[in-house]
């Protein structure tokens, strides 16, 4: 009963059920909050507080800004839906809010755009070298399936577009990317797919903000190629994985093409089939058939692996 009447209080004033209505739209950090209710950021921060105090929103920094959303899991994050659902949808100064909303995501927008654009050049270098993204996305959603998860994972999200993709087979979505430019570039995306159930964090793959046994499925998508230790990435993922969740990495079978270490910042020139089922089976995951689709020159692999059940000892 407490923790209900705390909840109410929480939203029971004009702003704080404004900044509620907000949030439930996406990610929006103070500085976009203070633009679009056009008040002064202290104002804005207290009851911001008040609302992440009372569970009905959750906070989390990002470089040397702090985002807010609504939250997504407990009776807390139930009453907030609630209570959003129930505002008027004709209230004239949640509608000018909207607008304001839409202006600040416009922005957002262009800033990834001219990032997306200004880096095209070289992406699009490297998609020439392998499968195209449409066979290669293909063959992620077949390997993934049609059973809906619970909770989903995208480590090293990028431009968000494999949240994207498999948003409708999750219940929740995270992705992680430690590039703000990226971020920005995924939220735009997600955004304008109106995904509601994915979200991105900035984190560290080596480090991650989850609780053990956390995660249903979790991908790596064209990232391990990035890592200076491909090992610990695996081995941070098979952390959070549940006992029978999956991993999915998906990156280039091992090749000669030099360049991609000195032009394109890859620490690995691809992966063995023996490597990633070492250590797959030494962070108690069975590896499945992994799946290879040729390109020219690099041959794109797909390797899965499920979390076995940890075996009770004494």
């Amino acid at each position: 009963m407490e923790q209900l009447l705390t909840g109410l209080r929480a939203a029971g004033e004009p702003t704080r059920l404004r900044l509620l209505a907000l949030c439930a739209y996406g990610e929006l950090s103070v500085s976009e909050l203070t633009q679009i209710l056009g008040q002064s950021q202290p104002r804005v921060s207290r009851h911001l507080k008040l609302l992440v105090e009372a569970g009905l929103l959750q906070r989390f920094r990002e470089g040397a800004q702090v985002f807010y959303r609504i939250a997504d899991r407990s009776e807390e994050a139930h009453l907030a839906r609630t209570v959003v659902d129930l505002l008027p949808p004709h209230d004239s100064e949640l509608n000018r809010d909207l607008q304001r909303l839409d202006q600040v995501k416009q922005r957002r927008a262009d800033l990834a755009h001219n990032y997306f654009r200004e880096n095209a050049a070289r992406w699009s270098e490297i998609r020439a070298l392998h499968v195209p993204e449409v066979q290669l996305e293909r063959e992620l959603l077949e390997v993934v399936g049609d059973q809906p998860v619970a909770d989903f994972l995208d480590i090293g999200t990028g431009t968000g577009r494999v949240l994207e993709l498999l948003a409708s087979r999750a219940e929740r979505g995270m992705g992680i990317d430690l590039s703000q430019e990226m971020l920005t570039v995924a939220r735009a995306n997600l955004e304008k797919a109106s995904l509601r159930n994915v979200h991105v964090r900035q984190a560290d793959m080596y480090n991650m903000p989850l609780e053990d046994d956390a995660i249903d499925l979790a991908t790596l998508h064209l990232v391990l190629h990035y890592s200076d230790s491909p090992a610990r990435v695996i081995e941070e993922a098979a952390r959070v994985l549940r006992t029978n969740g999956r991993l999915v990495i998906v990156d280039f079978e091992a090749h000669n093409e030099e360049h991609l270490r000195l032009e394109h910042q890859h620490h690995r020139l691809g992966f063995e089939d023996t490597e990633i089922d070492s250590w797959f089976a030494q962070n108690g995951l069975d590896a499945e058939q992994c799946r290879g689709l040729q390109g020219s020159p690099l041959t794109v692999k797909i390797w899965q692996a499920t979390k076995r059940a940890q075996v009770a000892t004494g």
